[in-house]
């Protein structure tokens, strides 16, 4: 068992996540939209988090997306403080891009196990070996690594991206999540090193638990997040970012759909395909570390309780991000030049 799945399971163990009552849970949701207005704040959630907060950001007048739409919402929203619902790096690229802003967050312990798993100095040790390459990194990476990155980039423009600095003749240093950046590589043919690292839920995704599940639904539709591994990559009807898989589920003409990534995206897709059959792809099976891996446990730990009480603190409870200002600055460029490429492509 990896010291990722281990630290997975500890962080699990640790929620302790106490199920509110409907009355309770009604009675957050009321407190946090006024608290929202009160505080002149905006709700910024990721298709991740629990449906709950994801339906009070909508309601509220937030934002439930991708890291790069979340990055673009916060830029632009006119509210004085932004509420990231997600995990920590989100809100430090919410911090960087709007740093006049007052950014929080339900809890600072969500991280991302691609951000844990390549820490700034051994990744300067690694980028040092190939100085003549141009370094992307992916969004889900600490703004220290952010800092030395040539680019930023997110699942929905790695693969134009990639391509675009490939026809320049550029030779690419990727981080840091392996499979991505093996699936970049593949869709664009460009010369790619990668950084070995991996997220924990979309690597127990298991291709032969695919099989079996198309086996018995055999007109269901597979869609794939390309964090996921390459022998699961290889069964996908659709391979593409959280955005990309939402859309592909309105558009397949499938009514069952087989979704490879974390089931918090069941939320906005049952929204959008009331009438169509939403499975979660299998993780359990030979080679599994668990049962059913297809939630983020650091993503679970946003919850109405955190929220609320995030909120009623004049303090934050501790609870803001903050990002020395030199190093902001440094992380500003490739944020930017993700941003503009991004909008060039109309995504």
């Amino acid at each position: 068992m990896t010291a990722q799945s281990l630290n997975l399971i500890e962080t699990q163990n640790n929620l302790n996540v106490v199920e509110l009552s409907a009355e309770e849970r009604q009675a957050y949701r009321e407190r946090i939209k006024t608290l929202l207005k009160e505080r002149d704040a905006v709700l910024v959630a990721h298709y991740y988090t629990d449906p709950e907060i994801q339906s009070l950001a909508e309601e509220t007048g937030g934002c439930v997306s991708d890291s790069l739409e979340m990055a673009r919402f916060g830029r632009d929203h006119e509210a004085k403080t932004l509420v990231v619902a997600g995990v920590r790096f989100m809100g430090e690229t919410a911090k960087i891009l709007s740093p006049d802003k007052r950014v929080i967050m339900p809890t600072l312990e969500a991280t991302c196990s691609l951000d844990i798993g390549c820490p700034e100095d051994e990744f300067a040790e690694f980028r040092a070996q190939y100085p003549d390459r141009t370094v992307v990194v992916y969004a889900n990476t600490s703004a220290a690594v952010k800092a030395q990155a040539d680019w930023v980039v997110t699942s929905s423009i790695a693969v134009e991206l990639i391509k675009h600095l490939d026809q320049q003749g550029e030779k690419i240093l990727w981080a840091p999540d392996k499979h991505l950046g093996d699936y970049v590589m593949r869709a664009s043919g460009a010369d790619v090193v990668c950084w070995d690292g991996a997220c924990i839920v979309h690597e127990e995704f298991k291709s032969q638990g695919v099989v079996d599940l198309k086996a018995l639904y055999p007109d269901a539709a597979v869609l794939v997040h390309p964090e996921s591994p390459k022998s699961v990559i290889a069964l996908a009807d659709v391979v593409g970012s959280t955005s990309q898989l939402i859309k592909a589920a309105q558009e397949l003409p499938n009514q069952r759909l087989i979704v490879a990534t974390d089931k918090g995206i069941f939320y906005k897709m049952q929204q959008l395909v009331p009438d169509k059959i939403l499975m979660e792809a299998p993780t359990a099976g030979s080679g599994a570390e668990c049962q059913s891996c297809a939630q983020c446990p650091w993503m679970a730990m946003n919850g109405l309780e955190n929220l609320c009480q995030v909120l009623e603190a004049d303090d934050a409870a501790g609870q803001e991000i903050l990002v020395d200002t030199a190093l902001a600055e440094k992380a500003m460029a490739p944020l930017t030049r993700m941003l503009e490429f991004g909008a060039s492509l109309n995504r």
